[in-house]
């Protein structure tokens, strides 16, 4: 099936021991969306230094840029360097796929602008709407032009970079999802993400006081009213990323 193509995924978090447990960590969660029979999936920790040298970036045929707890709009050595690698694979028209801090620093990367999102939070399952032009991109994948995801975050994309085009949007935010020529595409959701995961996610954000107990509570009473469509998910996010719109 996947024709011995490689990828890599840029881990730009420390996984929480929940996750290793249960998945193998973050990057074992994205593999489990993404990987399909015949490929080679490598990760790179860029959030501990650990990057791709120059002679590697040809090999891999697309990226996944993960989630973090730092701020996209930040100037971290790491930070500086994830934007400077993404120039290159723009440069190479490598496939790239950001999710949520991946998708505001490929926006960053690229020219346009993040910081704290103006409405706050965004944490729970979220329904996004996708834009006239991506109905078009995405109608052979036959999905919904709504879609439930899992969000967690509380920075966004402000400005787009220039020839950057909207693709989806939510009543809490104007760019859930954005393309920027054939070859990169950012995500503010968690397609990879499953309730679980959200659950010990919302816990850890109380204990480290970033929210108040009241409104963990709140989230997690909801979190059981809708479903993420991760099969929607996963054929839009596998298609993009594999050369199959």
């Amino acid at each position: 099936m996947g024709g011995g193509k490689r990828f890599a995924v840029l881990l730009c978090a420390e996984d929480s021991d929940y996750v290793k447990k249960r998945y193998g960590g973050y990057y074992g969660v994205f593999v489990e969306m993404l990987a399909e029979e015949g490929e080679t999936w490598d990760v790179f920790r860029v959030a501990n230094g650990e990057f791709p040298d120059d002679k590697e970036i040809g090999d891999f045929d697309g990226f996944v840029i993960t989630g973090s707890c730092n701020d996209a709009h930040g100037n971290d050595v790491w930070i500086c360097r994830l934007i400077a690698l993404l120039n290159k694979l723009d440069s190479l028209k490598k496939k790239v796929l950001g999710v949520c801090f991946g998708h505001q620093i490929l926006s960053r990367a690229l020219g346009g602008k993040t910081g704290r999102a103006i409405s706050g939070w965004d944490i729970g399952v979220t329904t996004i709407h996708l834009s006239s032009s991506s109905s078009k991109l995405f109608s052979s994948l036959k999905i919904p032009t709504t879609l439930s995801v899992i969000e967690c975050h509380r920075d966004e994309v402000r400005e787009l970079p220039p020839k950057a085009e909207v693709i989806a949007w939510s009543e809490k935010t104007g760019v859930e999802m954005f393309r920027y020529g054939d070859h990169m595409m950012g995500i503010q959701g968690h397609p990879e993400y499953t309730k679980d995961i959200l659950l010990h996610l919302i816990d850890r954000l109380m204990q480290r006081s970033f929210i108040v107990d009241s409104y963990a509570d709140e989230l997690k009473a909801n979190l059981g009213k809708v479903e993420p469509d991760k099969d929607a998910w996963k054929k839009l996010c596998n298609s993009f990323l594999k050369g199959r719109l």
